[in-house]
């Protein structure tokens, strides 16, 4: 038995890591969606606002 509950604690801490990864993978994910869309953003405002580079 106690062979058995050590496997099972060895798996059920390496699901907990490998999702508490993949959910922080995801939320970055999203941050950095983020981050690009406000640079493109940025960008398309700095282009109209009529600034011509030299």
């Amino acid at each position: 038995m106690n062979p058995l509950l050590i496997i099972v604690a060895v798996v059920a801490v390496v699901l907990l890591i490998t999702g508490g990864l993949v959910q922080s993978l995801q939320f970055l994910l999203w941050v950095g969606i983020v981050l690009a869309i406000i640079a493109v953003i940025m960008f398309l405002m700095r282009s109209m606002s009529g600034r011509k580079s030299a």
